[in-house]
């Protein structure tokens, strides 16, 4: 059976404030962490980033918490080694994870940071969900799945969010959407619903957020 998986819509304008005040409030840098034994107390639900190199991971982040230094966004692919931690106040943990794919760093150090990003997948019983950023020019690509199938195997639900909207016009995301939709039905961890968004112009921010704060 075909699963389908539409765009998220904007939030009702009460969910929407309700996310808005918790990224309004206190979010900040806990840590950087470049071995599991490094990684904080599991005490609150945590909801990570994942995505190739240089697809807009930190720039989501900062967008998302309308901080702009939150996140160090960087143009070179592969800057990002360490899983990155911080506070959504009480609610939860952000993790900003390494990219993976192309990066520009010597092979010994691509090979640790993907194995701690496995490790993290695959054993932390408080992730409660896995946002799957996919560059809206380019689609999903096979390292993509390698990152979908280890999540699937770990049974962490992931949703993918499209990211760089802007760059395409409204017709040019169509297929996109529906070479996405098309490879997801690979996923069983998939979640049904898609994000569109723009970290530049705004889009999807809002609905991105109300779907973090319905999260516990």
């Amino acid at each position: 059976m075909k699963v389908a998986f539409p765009v998220a819509p904007d939030p009702e304008p009460e969910q929407a404030e309700i996310a808005r005040l918790l990224f309004a409030g206190p979010v900040e840098f806990l840590k950087g962490v470049v071995a599991m034994d490094g990684l904080p107390p599991a005490d609150r639900p945590e909801i990570c980033f994942a995505g190739r190199s240089n697809v807009g991971k930190s720039s989501l982040i900062n967008a998302l918490t309308g901080r702009k230094g939150l996140a160090r966004a960087s143009n070179t692919p592969g800057r990002t080694q360490e899983i990155n931690y911080f506070t959504l106040g009480d609610h939860s943990y952000l993790v900003d994870l390494p990219g993976y794919g192309f990066a520009k760093a010597p092979v010994a150090i691509v090979a640790k940071w993907q194995a701690l990003l496995k490790s993290y997948l695959a054993g932390r019983p408080t992730l409660r969900r896995a946002f799957c950023l996919i560059d809206s020019r380019h689609g999903i690509k096979p390292v993509d799945h390698e990152i979908m199938t280890l999540l699937d195997r770990s049974a962490v639900p992931f949703q993918v969010v499209l990211t760089k909207a802007d760059k395409l016009g409204p017709n040019a995301i169509k297929p996109v959407l529906e070479q996405v939709e098309t490879e997801l039905q690979k996923h069983p961890a998939a979640f049904p619903q898609l994000v569109v968004t723009s970290s530049d112009k705004g889009q999807g921010i809002a609905a991105l957020r109300a779907i973090i704060a319905a999260l516990d």
